[in-house]
């Protein structure tokens, strides 16, 4: 028999895999004989045996096969030999975890030839249940405003996502998440990502920086806000090169800046990257755009764009 889970949904794809391998071990009770084969090395005639041979304790076979899409000569062989293996006695499991190629063909002989299950990315109210279900099934609560303030954070990344319930319910306890436990817990996906906008800055990769901000503007992330994140993080380096310049220890800059630790570990080697003048006339650059555009005399994208090439 043929089982096969893919999708970009990892998480979900791989806490699936985890339920079929307990449920088999809990159905065949006079025993489970597991194997796990993956990725590039991985050679065809390994999986051919496994089927053919049979155990003399009379074990079940599960042949679980990660992520073995990217071996071309595996594929090559399984699609010559796939139904003989499909009709032996071991369950063989696909499990894909990346985006595969509409047109692969064992993609096509897998979803005509086994029990599949696609696991595409969460978004809008498929998101919003799946969290609210996860909070509810430790035994918490949201407020709506908070859980539409971690998602928009979070975004679908499921892994990130479980880490982040944890810990807001292990802090607030057996209260209510509310939207500023969020903020105060919560970095928030985009400002991750602004990082490394600005290390490319600091590099003098402005092609880069370019690149990286219209990825955002692309996915429908707001001018403005991209705009705010930027004077946030400048703002950010402006504190902690004028720290560096008055000789303060490391460990002492996020007590004396009031940064976040993690805000200062990120910043920090940018910081090195920039004399404090320099930061100064950015800060100040940045300050005259954004004004310009609250005031409407430039457009926010277009103000982007200048923010970057004038830097």
């Amino acid at each position: 028999m043929l089982i096969f889970l893919y999708g970009q949904d990892n998480f979900r794809s791989q806490k699936k895999l985890q339920e079929l391998i307990e449920g088999y071990k809990t159905s065949h009770k006079k025993g489970l004989s597991l194997s796990y084969f993956s990725g590039e090395n991985f050679n065809f005639k390994d999986l051919l045996n496994e089927t053919e041979i049979n155990s003399i304790f009379k074990e079940k076979k599960l042949l679980v096969l990660k992520n073995v899409f990217s071996n071309k000569k595996f594929k090559d062989d399984f699609l010559e030999h796939g139904e003989k293996i499909a009709k032996s006695d071991a369950i063989v499991l696909f499990h894909e975890g990346e985006e595969i190629d509409k047109r692969d063909r064992l993609l096509k002989f897998l979803k005509e030839h086994a029990k599949s299950q696609e696991f595409e990315l969460l978004n809008g109210e498929k998101l919003v249940s799946w969290v609210d279900k996860k909070i509810k099934n430790y035994g918490a609560a949201i407020e709506p405003g908070a859980l539409k303030k971690l998602i928009a954070y979070v975004g679908n990344d499921l892994w990130r996502m479980e880490n982040e319930v944890i810990k807001l319910i292990n802090y607030v306890k057996n209260k209510k998440i509310q939207e500023e436990d969020v903020d105060l817990l919560v970095r928030p996906k985009i400002e991750n990502d602004i990082f490394e906008t600005i290390n490319s800055l600091a590099e003098k990769k402005k092609d880069k920086a370019l690149f990286l901000l219209h990825r955002h503007l692309s996915k429908g992330d707001s001018p403005l806000y991209l705009l705010s994140m930027i004077n946030f993080q400048f703002r950010n380096l402006l504190v902690i090169r004028d720290l560096i310049d008055k000789k303060a220890p490391y460990y002492e800059i996020p007590k004396r800046s009031g940064l976040h630790p993690f805000v200062v570990k990120k910043t920090y080697p940018a910081a090195q990257k920039f004399s404090l003048s320099q930061l100064k006339k950015i800060y100040q650059n940045i300050f005259q755009i954004d004004l310009s555009v609250k005031t409407g005399k430039i457009d926010p994208e277009m103000a982007l764009d200048l923010l970057v090439s004038g830097l």
